[in-house]
């Protein structure tokens, strides 16, 4: 059995302030967004997914891959916002056991107001103490560590 490989002061470092800042940031955005537009980043983040795919519309199994909520979350946030009138499930015609969740034009206009303000968050807690070399550096990284656990996912 290989000996425990500790973190570094500074990988520690590292990984206790990303944890912190995430953390933090996920619950200053949903924050933001529950105040201004009555809406839970959780949400929000499943009208993005599904404004952003074809046909406005992904398997539940697909969105919930995509999305921070679990499988039951998906699941119980989709039966909220349908409600609102702001998605609508649909058989899945090759596969009776799935459904898809599709977003509907009213999804979209509730998503659509809820934008600015949110993005005008994300500026203000995340970017404004970025310089444009830390953007460059910080997206580099993180793309390649999303790259190596989605390979990994794949493989194992």
């Amino acid at each position: 059995m290989e000996p425990t490989r500790w973190l570094t002061h500074d990988e520690h470092r590292l990984w206790r302030s990303f944890l912190d800042a995430t953390r933090m940031l996920f619950q200053d955005l949903d924050k933001q967004l529950v105040r201004d537009s009555g809406i839970s980043f959780a949400d929000y983040e499943i009208l993005v997914l599904l404004s952003e795919a074809e046909d406005r519309r992904l398997r539940m199994r697909e969105l919930s891959d995509a999305s921070t909520t679990t499988r039951s979350g998906i699941t119980r946030a989709i039966t909220r916002m349908e409600a609102a009138g702001w998605v609508q499930r649909a058989e899945c015609e090759s596969d009776k056991r799935g459904a898809w969740a599709e977003l509907t034009d009213k999804g979209a206009a509730t998503l659509a107001s809820a934008g600015p303000g949110h993005v005008a968050a994300v500026r203000a807690t995340m970017f404004a103490v970025l310089s444009p070399d830390d953007i460059t550096v910080m997206a580099d990284a993180f793309t390649a560590m999303r790259d190596h656990i989605q390979l990994h996912r794949r493989s194992g």
